[in-house]
C-alpha cells in the first residue's frame, strides 16, 4: 500500500489507525443487520476533470475511500470545483459463490452530490444529495472474475444552491472545508430474490406495543411476516402477520429508554413462505416517548417518558480536521459522544449535517438524546442581515420573496423536500432522534410552516424545531432562540411553545499547535487561558443560564463540541487532544442545572 495522509496539516491521534487496506470496516447499517456482505473501503483510482469530459484514460493516481477527496485522510486533499468533475475506478471479485441465486446490492452511505454509477461498463444508477445511502441492484451487471465499478461526481458545493451544510470553496469564520464525492462506507449486500427492504418501527410506550412495518422487495406472493423481540437474549414476544407486513407487538413489562438507562430491545424479522424462511434481518428498538407538558406555573417542557426532562448540551457540527465529514475510525467517532456524556451532558444538536447510521446507533446505546438538523441550502441571508437578526432581533416573513433565500428556483425547493422525506424515512428507526430541525438562522429559511407540516406527516412520534434562531413563523413546538452577543434574557412568554436556547455561549480560546490555522481565529469571546475560560464559562452557566429555567426554559445548546477550523469555541480542540476547561467544574455546574431543575419541577 502506498497511501499515506497528506502532510502539513492537523490530525487526530486517531490518523495513524487509519488502515488502508479498509478503514472503517465495521458493518454500517446497525438496525438492519445480514451476514454476507463486503466492505468496498480502501484505495480507489481516482481523476478530476473538466465536468463536460465524458471518459477517462488515465487517472491521477489514489484515493482513500471513504474519505473526502479535500480532506487529508484521502491522500489526494484538492478541491473538487463546479467545472469539474471527480471520477472514481475500483474493481472487485465476483461474489462468492454462496451469493449466486441471489441478488447483489451496491449500497453507499453518502456521496456528495450528483452521483452516475457503472458497473462493467454499464450505468446501474444514479443519485443526487450528499448526506443520505442510496443502493443499486447490480445483480445482472456482475460476471465472473473480476469487476468494475467506476463512478462520478460532480459538486456545486455552496455554489449551487443545494442542501451542503456549512460546506464552502472559500472556507472562512463559521464555513468550512467543501467536502465532495465519497465520505461514508461503500459495501456490497446479499439479499434473497424475495427480501426486506426496509423497517420501520415505531414504539409507543403509553399503549406498551410496538408498530413493525415491513417493506419486501421482490414477488411477496403467499409470504408470511414474523418478528421477535429479545430482552437481554431471551425471546419475550413474537408476532406474524400474512397481509400487509404490519404488526403490532405487546410488550411486557416495558423498560423505557431514556439517558439514565438506554434500554434497547433486540429484534429480529423474518419473511417466510410455507415452511421456508426466505430473509432475516436484525435490528433493534427502544421504548420511548417525546412530547412536551405544562408544569405548575403553566410553562411547557420537555418531557420523556411523561417525566419533565431539561436538556442540555452541545452543538455538534461532526468535522475532523482529518477526515472532514468522515471520523478516521470508529474510535474517533466514538470519543466526541463519549466525552460529551462525560462532562454531564444529555443530549446533542446535530448541526446541519446527517451522521453515518453508526453515529446514531452510538447515541442509542450511550443514551444521548438528539435533534437533528437537516443540512441548509439556498443562500445565507448575509452579513448586515445576521447583525440585524442576532442584535437587533429582526422579523422576516418567510413565505414571500424566496430568492433572498436562494429558494427562488422551485426545483431547488423540491429537492428540499425530497431530501427532507428522505432523511425523516431514513433515520425514522433512531430512538435517541426527539426533535427535527427544518431550518437555522434563515440560511435557505423558506415557508417553515409548511415544512413543519411535511414533517408531522412523516412522523407524529418526535417535535419540531422550526426555525432555529431566527425568523421565527410562530410554528413547531419551540420557541427558539440564538443569542451570542448579549446577555442572556428569556424572551416574551409564548404559551404555545417550549422555550428553547438553541444556541449560546461561543466561548473561544486558542491552543497553539491545536488549531486548524495558526493566523487566523473565529469566537464570540475570546480567552488567553485554561482557567479564564473555565471560569467565564461556569460564570456564564450560574449568572446568566441557570436564572432562565424559572423562566420556563426547556431546552439550552452550547456552541459546541469541539473547534472546527478557524472556529475556535470547543469544549475540544479541533484535533481533540487537548479538553479546554476543567472537566471536573463544568461536569459539577451542568449536574447542578439539572438540580436546579428539578427543585423548580
Amino acid at each position: 500500500m502506498t497511501w499515506k495522509p497528506v502532510p502539513g496539516y492537523l490530525m487526530t491521534k486517531w490518523a495513524s489507525k487509519v488502515d488502508p487496506a479498509c478503514p472503517l470496516p465495521e458493518y454500517p447499517r446497525p438496525q438492519m443487520t445480514r451476514p454476507h456482505w463486503m466492505n468496498l473501503n480502501g484505495l480507489w483510482e481516482y481523476a478530476i476533470v473538466p465536468k463536460a469530459q465524458q471518459s477517462v484514460e488515465h487517472y491521477d493516481g489514489q484515493i482513500l475511500v471513504p474519505f473526502a477527496v479535500e480532506s487529508a485522510l484521502s491522500g489526494v486533499k484538492r478541491f473538487l470545483l463546479p467545472d469539474q468533475r471527480l471520477w472514481y475506478r475500483r474493481t472487485f471479485p465476483c461474489p462468492p459463490i454462496e451469493w449466486q441465486a441471489s441478488r447483489v446490492l451496491l449500497h453507499f452511505g453518502a456521496v456528495d452530490w450528483e452521483t452516475e454509477v457503472f458497473i462493467n461498463g454499464q450505468k446501474s444508477g444514479d443519485h443526487r444529495g450528499g448526506y443520505l445511502p442510496f443502493s443499486f441492484d447490480i445483480t445482472e451487471l456482475l460476471h465472473e472474475g473480476e469487476n468494475e465499478l467506476v463512478i462520478t461526481v460532480w459538486d456545486p458545493s455552496d455554489r449551487g444552491g443545494q442542501d451542503c451544510g456549512k460546506q464552502s470553496l472559500k472556507p472562512k469564520a463559521i464555513w468550512y472545508t467543501a467536502v465532495s464525492g465519497i465520505w461514508q462506507t461503500v459495501w456490497l449486500e446479499r439479499v434473497p430474490q424475495t427480501s426486506i427492504a426496509a423497517l420501520k418501527l415505531t414504539p409507543d410506550l403509553d399503549a406498551e406495543t410496538l408498530s413493525v412495518e415491513v417493506k419486501l422487495r421482490g414477488a411477496a406472493d403467499d409470504v408470511r411476516v414474523e418478528a421477535c423481540v429479545f430482552d437481554g437474549g431471551v425471546e419475550i414476544v413474537k408476532g406474524m402477520n400474512q397481509a400487509d407486513g404490519r404488526l403490532s407487538l405487546s410488550i411486557p413489562s416495558v423498560k423505557a429508554w431514556s439517558p439514565e438507562s438506554p434500554h434497547l430491545y433486540d429484534l429480529k424479522v423474518r419473511l417466510a413462505r410455507g415452511g421456508q424462511v426466505l430473509d432475516e434481518v436484525g435490528s433493534y428498538f427502544a421504548m420511548r416517548k417525546f412530547s412536551l407538558a405544562r408544569d405548575k406555573q403553566g410553562f411547557l417542557r420537555f418531557h420523556l417518558n411523561n417525566q419533565p426532562l431539561f436538556l442540555y448540551g452541545p452543538l455538534d457540527q461532526g468535522y475532523f480536521p482529518d477526515g472532514l465529514y468522515t471520523a478516521p475510525t470508529e474510535a474517533a467517532m466514538l470519543y466526541d459522544i463519549e466525552y460529551t456524556r462525560a462532562i454531564g451532558c444529555n443530549f446533542i444538536r446535530k448541526h446541519v449535517k446527517v451522521e453515518p447510521a453508526r453515529w446514531y446507533a452510538a447515541c442509542d446505546r450511550l443514551g444521548m438524546i438528539v435533534w437533528q438538523d437537516m443540512p441548509n441550502g439556498g443562500k445565507p441571508v448575509g452579513d448586515a442581515t445576521t447583525v440585524l437578526a442576532m442584535i437587533a432581533g429582526m422579523k422576516w416573513d418567510d413565505t414571500r420573496w424566496l430568492r433572498r433565500f436562494g429558494r427562488g428556483d422551485e426545483s431547488n425547493r423540491k429537492q428540499y423536500y425530497a431530501e427532507l422525506e428522505e432523511m425523516i424515512g431514513r433515520l425514522y428507526n433512531a430512538p435517541c432522534i426527539a426533535a427535527w430541525v427544518p431550518f437555522n438562522e434563515g440560511w435557505g429559511q423558506f415557508q417553515a410552516n409548511e415544512a413543519v407540516k411535511r414533517i408531522r406527516a412523516l412522523d407524529s412520534s418526535r417535535l419540531v424545531d422550526h426555525a432555529s434562531g431566527w425568523f421565527d413563523q410562530h410554528a413547531g413546538d419551540f420557541n427558539s432562540i440564538h443569542t451570542y452577543f448579549r446577555k442572556l434574557v428569556a424572551p416574551k412568554r409564548d404559551d404555545s411553545r417550549a422555550f428553547a436556547l438553541s444556541e449560546f455561549g461561543g466561548y473561544s480560546l486558542k491552543l497553539p499547535d491545536h488549531v486548524w490555522d495558526e493566523n487566523k481565529k473565529f469566537g464570540y469571546r475570546f480567552y488567553e487561558a485554561r482557567e479564564a475560560l473555565t471560569v467565564a464559562y461556569l460564570a456564564l452557566l450560574e449568572q446568566e443560564l441557570s436564572p432562565l429555567i424559572a423562566h420556563g426554559l426547556a431546552v439550552a445548546i452550547y456552541t459546541q463540541t469541539t473547534d472546527v477550523e478557524i472556529e475556535i469555541n470547543g469544549y475540544l480542540t479541533y484535533d481533540r487532544a487537548v479538553e479546554k476547561m476543567d472537566t471536573t467544574r463544568i461536569r459539577a455546574a451542568h449536574d447542578k442545572l439539572f438540580t436546579m431543575f428539578n427543585s423548580i419541577i
